[in-house]
């Protein structure tokens, strides 16, 4: 019997979810958690084999809650709306050994469990294509920079918080607008949000 915890924090899907997992014959969910830390807390208590995580719960994501359960033996299945590359590397990096979407039909969610727990790796094919064309061409400094921008601090605060000059915070500002091709800071946030790059 596989045991499977499910994360996703509209209660009606979570319910929807549970209900069609329960009528496989040979799956059980074992547990239902409507955020992150939920779910981390449920794998610890059930050490279920899958867990089915949705990304965008309040308070801890599922991504974060995939890269904690990562250790504890427990196989992730990321069940989301959002087909956003840096969503997607994210969760590569976390280890997960799924990502779909919800809009795929609902008897694939059973046999990509049953494909997981045989070694498999199930991704939606539709991110298989975006992952290879959209890597976050920002150095890791520049996304530093951009992160303390997007919490709303200026220049001066952003040189502080670093120790570096306010002519380097300026030139770091200028190669993240020419890098991702947008004329303001505003819509180098919105590009960087849409694109999942931001954690």
């Amino acid at each position: 019997m596989i045991t499977i915890v499910i994360a996703e924090d509209q209660k009606m899907l979570l319910g929807a979810f549970g209900s069609l997992l329960n009528l496989e014959e040979d799956m059980i969910v074992v547990g239902q958690a409507s955020n992150g830390e939920e779910a981390v807390a449920l794998v610890r208590e059930f050490q279920p084999d899958v867990c089915i995580m949705d990304i965008e719960m309040p308070g801890k994501s599922g991504l974060d809650a995939a890269e904690e359960i990562k250790g504890l033996g427990c196989k992730v299945i990321i069940l989301t709306t959002f087909a956003r590359s840096g969503y997607f590397q994210r969760a590569l990096k976390a280890g997960v050994s799924g990502y779909l979407l919800k809009d795929s039909p609902s008897e694939e969610l059973a046999s990509s469990i049953r494909d997981v727990m045989a070694g498999k790796r199930i991704y939606a094919p539709e991110l298989m294509d975006s992952v290879y064309g959209e890597e976050n061409p920002l150095t890791d400094r520049e996304r530093e920079v951009l992160g303390l921008v997007a919490d709303g601090k200026n220049t001066k605060e952003i040189a502080a918080e670093l120790s570096i000059k306010t002519g380097t915070v300026r030139n770091y500002i200028s190669q993240i607008l020419d890098k991702l091709e947008v004329k303001n800071r505003i819509e180098a946030i919105v590009q960087s949000r849409e694109k999942g790059w931001f954690k």
